[in-house]
């Protein structure tokens, strides 16, 4: 079988690092790159539900630790990095993003209104429903910058064990219409981390990957 051996090496490379080596820092131009893999991130119709916060305030890291069970790499990784979703899909934000997408590719707004329509239709739901799936959006995006860190051999390590309502409130996004998912710690890892030398383990691939 014929395969990307870069691509293979990088993702077998990345593991969801337990201890970042505080004292080592992600450089300006590697952090831009991951910064535009997350402006990049695709999303259901390009609406893009999310709003990251990087967050480099040491108080505050201290504070999303204490909310985040006491891991370590809230606090010891180079960057951290808030993932949040919308919790509602208003007519407003709509018609924000389709007029960004006439300002950036010059086009008949009225070309767009069936697309509106669309949109709208999804945004109709139940707002647990619309929650439900800006949630999904957003790991989305968590995935294209583990992706593109393992790219650049910078080491991650994404969180879901932490307090949605604990980092809402320390972020101040209680009254805001932004919601937390998880969040990503990037550095590199300690070569005191056990796990950075084990084996991936993984099921085989033909009793996950189906051909029909």
């Amino acid at each position: 079988m014929t395969i990307n051996t870069d691509v293979q090496t990088a993702l077998e490379w990345r593991y969801a690092v337990k201890q970042f080596d505080a004292s080592k820092t992600i450089d300006a131009s590697d952090w831009n790159t991951l910064e535009n893999a997350l402006h990049l991130s695709p999303s259901s119709f390009g609406i893009q539900p999310w709003q990251f916060i990087v967050v480099q305030d040491k108080t505050l890291r201290t504070q999303l630790r204490a909310a985040s069970w006491n891991q370590s790499q809230v606090e010891d990784a180079s960057h951290f990095v808030v993932l949040t979703a919308k919790k509602t899909m208003d007519v407003q934000y709509i018609d924000a993003y389709l007029n960004r997408i006439v300002e950036v590719r010059g086009v008949d707004p009225s070309s767009l209104d069936g697309y509106r329509n669309m949109i709208l239709g999804k945004a109709s739901q139940p707002s647990q429903a619309i929650e439900s799936w800006t949630q999904r959006q957003v790991y989305i995006a968590m995935g294209m910058l583990l992706a593109t860190a393992a790219m650049l051999k910078i080491d991650t390590c994404p969180l879901e064990g932490l307090s949605s309502a604990d980092y809402d409130r320390l972020l101040n996004l209680t009254d805001t219409d932004y919601t937390t998912v998880a969040a990503v710690a990037l550095g590199y890892r300690d070569i005191a981390d056990k796990y950075s030398l084990a084996k991936k383990v993984r099921f085989d691939k033909e009793s996950i990957i189906h051909y029909r």
